[in-house]
């Protein structure tokens, strides 16, 4: 008796564990089938069309003619990915010490700091359009307010910011820094509050001043939270488009002719949706090799706390 109704007993859980797997299942359906159609369909599509010429007509198989034609004879295409790279050289790590020092600076108890942080966080918040026309005008070589001031500094001779070939690409990384107080910032303040005091206290008893509480305390403990924003922050910049598209369309002389940019321009301006195609996996390869370089020498420097 005590055997059949054991078997009686394992027969209703293992019912109501697969009545459970099923309406689970069933939930994430309505996902799993946007994530088919609307990702990895088009990532698929997008591949098979990087092996043809397709201008929206015809589509004909051209095996790796896009591949070699980017690589070995279009110059644009590397003078596009040269800024980007230039960009991304210069906005992640000023944007990831940007962040993290405003971090530290709203990581306390002082009076009505959440009216601090909220005002740091708006601009984020501005859409990349608007933000745009903003920063049009701020950096106007006649009229912006930026050149205005320098002028009663004693600057007779500001920069054309936009409107110069050598300024334009500074410009822009410039204005990368409007959204220090964003979504890194955030997860900095989070990173920063999750130390522990007794880490503090004891290098105070110990002697250590501000410096170095900071660089033997802080700086290792918040390395995961480091290498998380610089992952995300180097394959956000490799895809900068909408500064350029709308303040400079690339120009001058393609100064800020972004790689995001001149794919688009393949795709809707030429229509050369495989040539087009091919781009968006050579950034995809170059973005898997950054991600996988910097999880492999992340071992030497990351430090989670309680691991070896």
């Amino acid at each position: 008796m005590s055997l059949a109704l054991e078997k009686r007993q394992l027969s209703t859980r293992a019912s109501l564990y697969l009545r459970t797997d099923a309406w689970g299942y069933l939930f994430i359906l309505p996902w799993v089938i946007g994530f088919l159609l609307f990702t990895i369909g088009p990532m698929l599509i997008s591949l098979a069309l990087s092996f043809t010429t397709y201008d929206l007509s015809e589509v004909r198989y051209a095996g790796l003619h896009n591949y070699h034609y980017l690589l070995g004879r279009d110059p644009l295409f590397w003078k596009s990915l040269a800024n980007t790279a230039i960009y991304v050289a210069f906005s992640v790590p000023l944007g990831l010490t940007g962040s993290l020092l405003l971090a530290m600076l709203l990581d306390t108890n002082a009076r009505g700091i959440s009216i601090f942080r909220t005002v740091y966080y708006l601009p984020s918040l501005t859409p990349a359009v608007a933000s745009s026309l903003l920063w049009m005008w701020l950096l106007h070589p006649d009229i912006g307010i930026i050149n205005f001031a320098l002028r009663h500094l004693g600057v007779t001779h500001p920069p054309g910011w936009l409107q110069s070939e050598s300024w334009a690409l500074p410009s822009m990384v410039l204005m990368s820094l409007w959204g220090i107080g964003g979504a890194r910032m955030i997860i900095f303040l989070a990173g920063l509050q999750g130390i522990s005091e007794h880490y503090y206290e004891a290098a105070k008893i110990d002697g250590a001043n501000a410096w170095r509480r900071f660089l033997h305390i802080t700086l290792p403990l918040i390395t995961p939270v480091i290498f998380f924003n610089l992952v995300l922050g180097v394959i956000g910049a490799f895809q900068v488009f909408t500064n350029a598209y709308i303040m400079t369309e690339g120009g001058p002389n393609n100064a800020t002719l972004f790689y995001a940019l001149y794919l688009y321009r393949n795709a809707f301006v030429y229509f050369k949706m495989g040539r087009a195609s091919a781009m968006a996996w050579i950034l995809f390869a170059i973005l898997f090799v950054f991600t996988f370089i910097q999880f492999r020498r992340s071992r030497r420097w990351v430090h989670y706390e309680g691991g070896e």
